[in-house]
């Protein structure tokens, strides 16, 4: 998907690399608006069809972005069902942010809608803000290249991220909830989890692994829990894909002998948190949601949904095939894609692993590890706000600050006031917690500060805070909830309300 050789990137950029250097008025006026196509497609899963929503642009799936080129596009819904779709890391007009009726209502069948705001660089992604659409794959890569993108002599590759299900997301929802979902922003836009049904009975938590929380430095025995696992999986779906496809029949990327490649890994799963293991191939973590790092050297990153990763990949001079794998958090089964120089034997890779891969992040090391390579400015905060992420398993509610959506207080700020926000997460489940229409700094791991990376979507594991700096921008109401899609369609969501400043 999206992959290129890279003399080929390079010679392919060359009217691009011209562009760059016109005016951005004239270049702005030179690019027609890009066609986008909500539309519904058919996958062949482990030899079964599937027929799966998707985004569907000039080149396929999802939409890649030169320096300098404005986001014009005309979204057209194809569906027979009305839809809205997110542009998740970059920051538009909040009139263009795509949540449902707020300000925008859904776009009906047949409908088309006109984008027009300046893009952000880096690996970003689009989906449905409607849930149970987004886990019909409703979602895709949306790259926006730097001029060093196009100057770099590297092979671009994208590995985008899905758990999948042949049940209908409706019938996903009620397995997970037990007949307690359908109070979150899905049924506010009335596209919610569907029809309750009789509580489960004796819910499967055997394949979710568990960590006591012993285990977690500092927080052993926090409120009196130190016996208690977490609940890293609240359902195993059928497959698990890199690219629309899984380790059976998986994607193999041709690269060149001691090539470098640029890796996008984006987490578009609705409630998957993946390890990307490169195995004998080390990497260098160089960007996370779009915003570029301090290089930290591995073989082994996490991500959480709704986040990406950018590793470079410096190959053998010799030939050989390298698997790129997606580890599920807490489990055995894995995806991936697999780097190839021409006539090297690529190995059949079988989708279970010998052991289950551990939780992701659970004492923050990795976050802690992350410095941004361009630091929001320092300045004095204006305005903090705790934010206490709960909810438990049966019944089956998330919440914000003790309220679900619908319920809820906004969280408030002024136009250009610095805003530190605190997630404390008193829940025995990790959150991904997505702002729109902001990018923040993380600046505080269990009341330790650090200058983190600038990111759009902060992984909070159970009993822990995380802290996060930003600047609070158009006066709007923005969306702030938490990635996990059963999370998000049961209620785990609030508002950023932005006011004019005075």
């Amino acid at each position: 998907m999206n992959t290129l050789s890279r003399r080929g990137f390079l010679a392919a950029s060359a009217a691009a690399v011209a562009a760059a250097h016109l005016p951005r008025a004239a270049l702005a006026q030179s690019t027609p608006p890009i066609s986008l196509s909500a539309a519904t497609r058919t996958l062949d899963i482990d030899g079964r069809a599937a027929t799966v929503f998707g985004l569907a642009g000039p080149r396929g799936q999802g939409l890649i972005l030169d320096p300098g080129q404005r986001f014009r596009v005309d979204l057209t819904n194809d569906l027979d069902v009305g839809t809205i779709i997110h542009w998740h890391g970059q920051i538009p007009p909040n009139a263009q942010d795509g949540v449902p009726d707020m300000p925008m209502p859904l776009l009906a069948p047949g409908e088309t809608r006109s984008y027009d705001f300046k893009a952000r660089p880096g690996t970003h992604w689009m989906h449905s803000h409607v849930p149970i659409q987004e886990m019909r794959l409703l979602a895709a890569p949306l790259i926006v290249r730097s001029d060093e993108d196009l100057a770099a002599d590297r092979q671009e590759v994208v590995m985008f991220l899905h758990d999948f299900s042949f049940k209908s997301p409706e019938e996903v929802l009620a397995e997970i909830s037990g007949g307690h979902g359908g109070a979150g922003h899905g049924a506010h836009a009335g596209h919610g989890a569907g029809p309750a049904v009789p509580p489960m009975q004796g819910m499967d938590h055997g394949a979710m692994g568990g960590m006591p929380m012993g285990n977690m430095p500092g927080m052993g025995g926090m409120m009196g829990m130190g016996a208690m696992a977490m609940d890293l999986n609240d359902h195993d779906w059928d497959a698990y894909l890199a690219n629309d496809r899984t380790l059976s029949d998986p994607e193999v990327v041709q690269v060149e002998r001691g090539g470098r490649v640029r890796l996008r890994v984006i987490n578009a799963a609705a409630a998957t948190v993946f390890w990307i293991d490169t195995g004998a191939a080390p990497a260098r973590l160089v960007a996370v949601d779009g915003h570029a790092v301090q290089p930290v050297a591995g073989s082994r990153f996490g991500l959480a949904m709704g986040q990406r990763l950018d590793l470079e990949i410096d190959l053998p001079t010799e030939g050989g095939a390298w698997p790129i794998l997606a580890l599920r958090e807490g489990a055995p089964e894995r995806t991936g894609l697999i780097l190839a120089t021409q006539g090297a034997e690529v190995r059949r890779i079988d989708t279970m692993a010998p052991v289950a891969a551990p939780a992701f992040d659970t004492d923050l090391a990795q976050e802690s590890r992350l410095i941004a390579r361009d630091a929001l400015p320092d300045r004095p905060v204006d305005r903090s706000q705790m934010l206490m992420l709960g909810g438990t398993m049966q019944p089956y509610v998330w919440t914000i600050n003790g309220a679900v959506w619908g319920q809820h207080q906004p969280v408030t700020a002024r136009s250009g006031e610095r805003v530190v926000l605190s997630f404390h997460n008193m829940s025995m489940m990790g959150h991904p917690m997505h702002l729109h229409g902001h990018v923040f700094q993380v600046v505080g791991l269990n009341g330790r500060r650090i200058a983190g990376a600038l990111r759009d979507t902060v992984y909070v594991p159970p009993m822990s805070m995380v802290d996060v700096a930003l600047d609070a921008g158009e006066a709007a109401r923005w969306m702030l909830h938490c990635h996990h899609m059963p999370h998000l369609a049961t209620g785990m969501m609030t508002e950023f309300a932005v006011t004019a400043s005075v």
